[in-house]
């Protein structure tokens, strides 16, 4: 990352903890260095063991990676982040709306066949990527499972989740595959259903749908998450966390 982008995100990064007195080993590299290495992993779709030798061992970078992925300190991290972006747009740093939608992709063959799935709609052997985002296209949260698992099931759990972590969230917009029992399901957010009208032809631009289209677009931008290449849907989650860092 550049000079800038550092000095922009060194506040924002969780403090450790002996850093704040409370005991424990001094890292043995730079957070910026570390920073760079994970970036440049999810970018490129590297290998742990593949990193190169320029950047620190892959294997303190993993232990990073898996440390920050266990306390969720990558979505706190994140958080941070899409609340600096937010403020600087003239916004609340508390979204009040916002989009849902998921995405299918093939899974890697480390993938196990507990956490895959075959989605029909899509004919996609693999996981689903359940996200809300506000209406600036930053992501609120998301939630993997295998490909198989129905866009209703996983909102009632992602919707909950979200409404309890963001209070001033009052409105989610959603395309029709999440109509049916999930509009009667009590939801501490409105659930409003964007539908496409019987009359259109060829490629329509839908109010708010877009913007959560666009987030998946991005997502596609990083070689890593392509395809789906983590054994644990947690790290398939921090992942995509941690590409949201990367824009």
């Amino acid at each position: 990352m550049t000079d800038a982008e550092w000095a922009a995100v060194r506040p924002l990064l969780p403090v450790p903890g002996w850093l704040r007195g409370r005991g424990g080993q001094p890292e043995a590299y730079c957070h910026r260095a570390i920073l760079d290495a994970i970036r440049y992993l999810v970018d490129n779709a590297t290998k742990w063991r593949a990193i190169p030798v320029d950047l620190p061992p892959w294997d303190r970078l993993y232990a990073f990676f898996r440390r920050w992925r266990d306390h969720g300190l990558v979505r706190e991290f994140h958080d941070r982040l899409r609340r600096k972006v937010r403020e600087q747009a003239g916004r609340d740093p508390e979204p009040s709306a916002g989009v849902i939608d998921s995405q299918s992709v093939k899974a890697d063959a480390v993938v196990g066949s507990d956490s895959r799935g075959f989605d029909g709609g899509k004919l996609i052997n693999g996981r689903k990527r359940h996200a809300v985002v506000d209406t600036l296209g930053l992501l609120l949260a998301v939630m993997v499972t295998a490909a198989d698992v129905g866009d209703r099931a996983a909102a009632q759990v992602l919707l909950a989740q979200v409404a309890a972590a963001h209070h001033r969230l009052a409105l989610v917009w959603a395309d029709g595959g999440y109509t049916g029992s999930l509009v009667e399901y009590s939801l501490a957010v409105v659930l409003a259903i964007v539908k496409r009208s019987d009359d259109m032809r060829g490629f329509v631009v839908l109010p708010k749908r877009w913007i959560v289209e666009r987030f998946f677009a991005h997502l596609m931008q990083s070689r890593r998450l392509v395809r789906d290449f983590e054994r644990s849907t947690s790290s398939a989650e921090a992942v995509v966390y941690w590409s949201m860092t990367m824009l």
